[in-house]
């Protein structure tokens, strides 16, 4: 265990009268590895998973952080880890070919077990999501001209490929981003079989569908660009219907015009927020009914209208947002895992 630090980063943009500020509180992980991969379980527990094989966890909200990598995995990058409790988890490793690995840990990150390993040189595994403690995907980029969907019915402990009768054709150069875990989602556990990838690096950036656990998907375009190294970066839904999606290009992170979008019918149709972050965003996550936060290395960005309006609060780096039970967690470069704070 590491004893911690905390540190309060200020917020940096003004707010109506009469709403709280928003600010970070950082806490010191002890470590420099990139976090992209964020799992908080309630204001006490939370996972995060990164570069160099990287993998924390915290049981008190903070204060003290355990080291509790999967043995063999220092050359690997982890970009997604989702957790149940402060002993379940399962995390994702990125990358070509055997690269793209799942691991699952049931005694709290004490040992882990191995329960896939990529064997297709064509796919790249980016995110891995919960429809509920058993039932789970994971995304891959296109093989063969459609994106890959593995599954789960056992809680992680064994994946298997999907039949692609059911997705509809990717666009040539049409990818996902591994950039905060959040390219894959599911509406905050509610089961019913319904989530949610988004893309990039094609014509367009679009967002699939699935209401049958990934058997099935459609595909509609977002209204984010897209290009290269550009499109919709993270999506989050509060219930099934109400989705954001932000994005942009991190290759160019200060200028992402248009790069944040709502819907309100299960992301049959998207609309451009009124006033964006401006800048790239990485990763999106919604506090209750109304309030979203945004994350991004430029900065970060709170919206009190369900997305259609963003503004600044913060100026350092984070990749991955998350909240839950009321409780908000960021992570990011150089060990940076950070909670959010309100003042008045």
């Amino acid at each position: 265990m590491a004893a911690l630090a905390l540190v309060t980063l200020a917020g940096t943009a003004g707010f109506t009268a009469g709403h709280p500020t928003p600010s970070w509180r950082l806490s010191d992980t002890g470590v420099t590895a990139r976090f992209r991969g964020l799992a908080p379980v309630d204001d006490k527990v939370a996972w995060v998973a990164g570069s160099a094989g990287t993998i924390l966890r915290t049981v008190d909200g903070a204060r003290t952080w355990q080291r509790v990598d999967p043995p063999g995995a220092a050359e690997l990058q982890f970009r997604d880890i989702e957790a149940f409790d402060a002993r379940h988890a399962v995390a994702l490793t990125i990358g070509e070919g055997d690269q793209s690995r799942l691991y699952r840990t049931a005694d709290g990150g004490r040992s882990w077990t191995e329960t896939f390993r990529n064997d297709d040189p064509a796919a790249f595994y980016d995110c891995v999501t919960f429809l509920d403690r058993r039932h789970g995907l994971a995304l891959s980029d296109p093989v063969g001209g459609k994106f890959r969907i593995l599954a789960t019915a056992d809680g992680g402990r064994s994946w298997r490929v999907q039949p692609t009768s059911g997705m509809p054709d990717a666009l040539p150069g049409e990818f996902a981003f591994a950039a905060s875990g959040t390219c894959l989602v599911s509406a905050d556990r509610l089961g019913a079989g319904r989530a949610w990838f988004a893309t990039g690096g094609g014509e367009r950036a679009r967002v699939f569908t699935t209401v049958n656990g990934g058997r099935s998907w459609r595909v509609t375009d977002s209204t984010i660009p897209s290009g290269p190294s550009a499109g919709v970066y993270s999506l989050a839904f509060r219930d099934p219907w109400h989705g954001i999606a932000v994005g942009g290009d991190y290759a160019v992170p200060e200028a992402a015009p248009d790069a944040a979008a709502t819907t309100r019918d299960g992301g049959r149709t998207w609309q451009t927020a009124k006033a964006e972050p401006g800048e790239y965003r990485s990763g999106a996550a919604w506090l209750g009914n109304r309030t979203a936060l945004a994350v991004g290395p430029t900065g970060s960005d709170i919206s009190r209208d369900g997305g259609r309006t963003w503004t600044e609060f913060d100026a350092g780096s984070f990749d991955a947002v998350l909240c839950v039970s009321g409780s908000c967690w960021a992570s990011g470069e150089q060990g940076r895992v950070a909670r959010l704070t309100w003042a008045r």
